[in-house]
């Protein structure tokens, strides 16, 4: 059986990573299996930046946002060289296995390792829910309430003003936020990469809006499909609706964790510390309709996340 394993958190920040940590420090210890926090991502592990937890390291952690491993991009993993040097780290103090949380970039790593004779599982780590194969990522759930939040108060002065808000959100190549987002908020338009950009759309579903003498708007929408300063001048000529535009940015990334995170990140901490106890290696932790299963990363990678269609569906059903 495995006898030391290291933890890290790789690529962006994901409320939750810290309740993942905790749990896989926990069941290993538990199972007196050494546990070694790795600081900085594969960075830390290259360089060696390790910390041996004992039962109190991961105490008061679980409700803290960010990660207090702390990221760090590392590009030079990619590098054979560079993975042979930090395995030669990990040898130093007994690493024989490790948990990564983070995103598809942090899993290639994962997969890399393994392919090195280091076992890797993969937990994923990401606001935007865009890993495929997974019902829910670490961290999404959290996102998701800070948007609707800022959303809620700016629909309270778009009311007062009676202005065409447009919310730019997180979410480039995966745009489950801004629509969970836009139908918890009654958003007129949802614009992502998967619903295509329709400016004369945008302007039409707005004017209906307003000839049914609607008296303010809400517009979603996704990072990187527009400059929505510009979006919405266009939309105030066309429309004659005041409109303002609002980008989010890191503030969704922030935050303490929700409870849905909190289990989610516990349950795939566990999960992930029993796949490698069992010699496994190459997988990674996935939710499939609640239940928490191991997946091949490289098919995981391989794949393309599958568009809930009906959603979509029920956003145009609402306008």
């Amino acid at each position: 059986m495995v006898k030391c394993i290291g933890v890290l958190t790789s690529g962006g920040d994901a409320p939750g990573m810290n309740a993942a940590i905790r749990a896989v420090t926990r069941i290993c210890l538990n199972k007196g299996i050494k546990i070694y926090g790795v600081r900085l991502g594969y960075k830390g592990l290259h360089d060696g930046e390790f910390i041996e937890f004992d039962s109190h390291s991961t105490r008061n952690i679980i409700n803290i946002g960010g990660t207090f491993l702390k990221s760090a991009r590392f590009p030079e993993f990619k590098d054979p060289k560079v993975r042979e040097e930090a395995i030669e780290q990990m040898k130093k103090v007994g690493i024989e296995a490790l948990v990564v949380i983070g995103g598809d970039g942090s899993y290639t790593g994962a997969l890399k390792l393994t392919e090195m004779g280091v076992n890797c599982i993969g937990i994923p780590g990401t606001i935007d829910n865009d890993i495929p194969d997974t019902d829910y990522t670490i961290g999404f759930d959290t996102a998701l309430n800070t948007i609707v939040d800022a959303l809620d108060k700016l629909r309270d002065t778009s009311a007062s003003h009676q202005r065409c808000t447009i919310l730019e959100v997180m979410g480039r190549r995966c745009g489950d936020l801004a629509v969970h987002a836009g139908i918890a908020c009654g958003a007129e338009m949802i614009v992502t990469s998967e619903s295509g950009f329709d400016e004369e759309e945008i302007i039409a579903t707005l004017n209906k809006s307003k000839a049914a003498d609607k008296k303010h708007a809400i517009v979603v929408i996704t990072e990187h499909i527009t400059d929505v300063n510009e979006l919405a001048k266009r939309i105030e000529i066309a429309t004659g609706f005041e409109t303002r535009a609002n980008v989010l940015g890191h503030m969704q990334r922030g935050g303490r964790p929700t409870a849905q995170d909190r289990v989610l990140a516990t349950r795939m901490g566990i999960k992930a510390v029993e796949l490698l106890i069992e010699g496994k290696g190459g997988l990674c932790v996935s939710t499939v309709k609640g239940e928490i299963v191991g997946l091949p990363i490289q098919e995981v990678l391989g794949h393309r996340r599958v568009v809930n269609e009906g959603i979509y569906e029920d956003v145009i059903k609402l306008r």
